[in-house]
């Protein structure tokens, strides 16, 4: 293996389908004719991270500890860069990232690059994640600094998003599933939205771009290429993303 190549690690498990959807990815993006052409992925599954959003919320227990024995044991089984297949999970980003020493990719700092790539850039997108990921406002943060606003469904809108979610954690990818959070991006398109923010791991296994009017800003897919690229090349720190002095990973990328 060419030593300009690193060990992807991915701390998963939040839920199993995504971290399987995120494997998927970047195997599909990965420039490859051969087995050997492939990048070194090593994948922990750990179930047992406790709910990210439940934590956010104040009713459930800390996730930090279990997310950061994760990180340290993909660190110590050879991962050389972590990505992390859950957008609630970044709300303990700082947490993991001081507790290794090797990067953690930031799926809303990729996210937000290949948003400001959209041409014409966006005034505004729509977001649809869980309620944990939308109180915390991390997309928020990094769509702003680029002067991008962001549109979240009301609340009751938003039960129904984190009702599919939750669905497509017990395994329903169904007709009925995919129809509920179609409407809800429906609803963020007619109130402004110029594309829609996928900023769920589950959701991109429900909702693709052929399913809306707008183009479909797919975290997983983007993760996937950003692990594809840092592990043919160098890291570069999400403070010098955001200050424009490289340019992002990847434009919108679709499902294929």
């Amino acid at each position: 293996m060419s030593p300009a190549r690193r060990t992807i690690g991915v701390v998963g498990g939040m839920g199993p389908l995504a971290t399987a959807d995120l494997y998927f990815r970047i195997v599909r993006a990965t420039p490859a004719a051969i087995d050997q052409d492939h990048l070194h992925v090593l994948i922990d599954s750990n179930p047992e991270i406790p709910d990210r959003t439940a934590a956010i919320e104040g009713r459930g227990p800390d996730p930090t500890p279990v997310l950061v024995a994760t990180a340290r044991r993909l660190v110590a089984a050879g991962a050389e860069v972590l990505v992390i297949p859950c957008s609630s999970a970044h709300a303990f980003l700082g947490e993991i990232r001081r507790a290794v020493s090797v990067p953690v990719l930031d799926i809303m700092e990729e996210v937000a690059a290949a948003a400001a790539a959209l041409r014409p850039r966006p005034a505004a997108l729509g977001l649809l994640a869980t309620t944990g990921t939308v109180r915390q406002r991390l997309y928020h943060t990094a769509l702003g600094a680029r002067g991008i606003d962001v549109k979240v469904p009301d609340p009751e809108r938003q039960r129904v998003v984190s009702g599919a979610i939750a669905a497509v954690k017990a395994g329903d990818t169904g007709p009925e599933v995919r129809r509920r959070i179609r409407e809800a991006a429906e609803v963020l398109v007619r109130s402004g939205a110029a594309a829609i923010v996928l900023g769920c791991t589950e959701l991109p296994l429900i909702l693709g771009p052929d399913d809306l009017s707008v183009p479909v800003l797919d975290g997983t897919e983007i993760l996937a290429r950003a692990a594809v690229r840092e592990g043919f090349g160098e890291y570069h720190s999400s403070r010098e993303r955001s200050q424009g002095s490289i340019g992002p990973a990847t434009g919108p990328v679709r499902r294929h």
